[in-house]
């Protein structure tokens, strides 16, 4: 069995496991969600989840892989009671990886495809609708859609393949960095756009009509599921980061730090489209089309559009890529631990077999567009998302928390006692009930939710 790799250092794991969490769902869903459920109001709602949800499973997830210091297709083993059969959600971790992979991967290419176009300046001189028409021109071309997924998946596993530290660490700690710039510059210019200043009154002001409008329970079960699934909990991601660092820091402290970050790249990216929708007359609420139709319609009109607009397709790039280089650790770091290979051959076959499961949905809506496994107009992508969203992650973390919390699985002596060793935040004595009644009630609604 090869030893335990470890981080180089505190950072490396917080930007790390921020980078897994950072997606796309940041800085797209986040921004039309609140355009569409009341801005500011849905903000807040937001905040209460992510702290009373997403920040306790995740130092659950972080918990269990620092105490047992191996991936979840190992760590049941370890932790759970004889005779239980725990050690199947370790079996069901590594599938959803490679699940969210089979889909994430082509998204990641479609940032990557619109920086190059942004930069080359492909999308100067159209209108709305030629924008439109480009994109849907995109998905219609089979090579272009393997191509940029083929880069993405090779790019990710060599940078991988090069060891926790010299690879994952080093490149996350430079992408995350720059990723953290270029928002903050994007935000300073759209900020200042003349004009923008409505936009940032809707986005941060709360507004009960805008509520009222939407619907209250609407925008409650919308906060609760962006809270939720913005911290990437319940595949077993944060468990293996767990793994990977000391016991010189309590946990609860580095799940707040990393839902800080997290946060911080949302709200940000709320600060860059907003005003720049109001500026320009876009309504803000437009949905997934936002970022592929409405935003390089923007930049067209935008003084140094082409900049801009390269810079933002860069930045969303890098959010893509960082939770893409993370999954890869996972089923690099879950891979291992099943075979005992080492690195380079693991990352090989993930390699290969990451880009042979991608395909359906790259293909998907080109040469297998035919094929609509959710009913009429669906595609591979909409299934494997809706298994991995409504189903893998909600009952994955539902796992982590009736495990974490109950004497059938690890429990709550053994979690809290591995939770509070090192400098930090504690898990407070007063949180046993909520964590262990309240907190299983609220993720049941998200699976409910979800399959509703």
């Amino acid at each position: 069995m090869n030893e335990r790799e470890h981080l180089g250092s505190r950072l490396g794991f917080i930007l790390i496991s921020a980078g897994c969490a950072i997606g796309i769902g940041n800085v797209w869903k986040f921004p039309w969600l609140v355009g569409q459920y009341g801005g500011g109001a849905f903000v807040l709602i937001y905040l209460v989840f992510l702290a009373i949800m997403g920040v306790p499973v995740m130092t659950m997830e972080f918990a269990m892989g620092r105490a047992a210091q191996c991936s979840p297709v190992k760590m049941y083993g370890k932790l759970e009671p004889k005779g239980t059969k725990w050690h199947f959600h370790g079996i069901a971790s590594l599938a959803g990886n490679y699940l969210l992979m089979m889909f994430y991967t082509t998204v990641a290419g479609w940032m990557l495809q619109y920086f190059v176009e942004m930069a080359c300046g492909g999308f100067e001189g159209m209108d709305a609708g030629a924008v439109s028409d480009k994109f849907s021109s995109m998905l219609t071309d089979p090579a272009l859609q393997v191509g940029y997924m083929a880069i993405i998946v090779i790019a990710g596993f060599a940078i991988v393949a090069m060891g926790l530290q010299k690879g994952l660490e080093r490149v996350s700690k430079v992408m995350m960095t720059l990723l953290l710039v270029i928002m903050v510059v994007l935000a300073v210019n759209s900020i200042i756009i003349p004009g923008g200043g409505a936009g940032l009154s809707f986005y941060l002001l709360p507004n009960i009509e805008e509520v009222r409008k939407a619907g209250l329970l609407n925008v409650i079960v919308n906060a609760m599921n962006q809270a939720f699934f913005t911290l990437s909990i319940g595949i077993g991601a944060m468990a293996i980061f767990g793994s990977y660092i000391g016991r010189e820091r309590s946990l609860l402290g580095e799940s707040v730090n990393v839902a800080l970050l997290d946060t911080f790249v949302a709200f940000t990216s709320g600060l860059i489209i907003f005003p720049a929708c109001f500026a320009y007359g876009v309504e803000p609420g437009a949905g997934p089309s936002l970022i592929f139709i409405t935003l390089p319609n923007i930049f067209n009109h935008m003084a140094l559009g082409r900049l801009w607009g390269s810079l933002f397709f860069v930045f969303m790039t890098f959010a893509a890529f960082s939770t893409v280089l993370a999954v890869f650790e996972n089923i690099m770091a879950m891979t291992m631990d099943l075979t005992g290979w080492d690195r380079k051959k693991t990352a090989v076959f993930s390699c290969v077999m990451v880009f042979i499961l991608s395909l359906p949905c790259a293909l998907g809506f080109n040469v297998l567009s035919w094929i609509q496994p959710l009913g009429k107009g669906t595609s591979f992508m909409d299934l494997e998302d809706f298994l991995v969203s409504n189903l893998l992650l909600p009952i994955g973390a539902l796992i982590y928390v009736v495990f974490c919390t109950r004497k059938i699985g690890w429990g709550w002596k053994n979690f809290v006692q591995e939770a509070n060793c090192g400098k930090g935040l504690k898990i407070q004595n007063w949180m046993r009930w909520p964590l262990t009644w309240i907190l299983p009630v609220l993720i049941g609604v998200i699976i409910v939710v979800g399959l509703v």
